[in-house]
């Protein structure tokens, strides 16, 4: 991110802003939807990050830290909408994110998968989600959640672990005729 750019936006320029708002908007929402599955609650999140980083903006010390900045605040705000939700919804897929050369196996898979993550605590979905689809390194998850590097080492162990655990589950429920959901 363009760091005379958010300079310019916690002097008050809202052009400025608007130019990050719509450079970082569409990342922001997708890490959201990656930590929600779901694409409303992720547009939700995704844009009460943008009221709450146009809000707090002048208070960044550093313009050159904006991205894991505001990363944190959508983080938090995907907290917010997990703690919000009374009972999980169910994750459908649209049409447009499946491919015509998706086999009817690949899509069962993706299904599956996508229930076992749903299982996971918000947390373990957060590091899931900064390390594996951000490509972010400890230290970085570490900064984003306000979290000690071994706490992300050992959230990341226990995410991984719960996530395997549900798929097990799911395959061993599948083999005997059943289905977990």
């Amino acid at each position: 991110m363009d760091a005379q750019l958010v300079e310019l936006a916690q002097r008050g320029d809202r052009s400025a802003f608007g130019q990050l708002a719509t450079e970082f908007g569409d990342r922001l929402y997708a890490l959201a939807y990656r930590m929600l599955r779901d694409s409303d609650l992720a547009a939700d999140a995704a844009q009460e990050s943008i009221v709450l980083i146009w809000r707090d903006l002048r208070a960044l010390r550093d313009p050159r830290r904006f991205e894991t900045w505001a990363y944190r605040i959508l983080v938090r705000a995907c907290y917010r909408e997990v703690r919000r939700q009374r009972r999980p919804v169910p994750r459908l897929y649209a049409l447009h994110e499946l491919s015509a050369g998706d086999s009817a196996d690949a899509v069962a898979d993706r299904d599956e998968l996508d229930r076992a993550f749903a299982r996971l605590t918000a947390d373990q979905r957060a590091v899931l989600t900064l390390q594996y689809y951000l490509g972010m390194t400890h230290p970085q998850i570490a900064d984003v959640l306000e979290i000690p590097v071994g706490t992300v080492g050992s959230r990341l162990h226990a995410a991984k672990r719960a996530l395997r655990g549900s798929l097990d589950a799911e395959a061993r429920t599948a083999s005997v005729g059943g289905r977990v959901g």
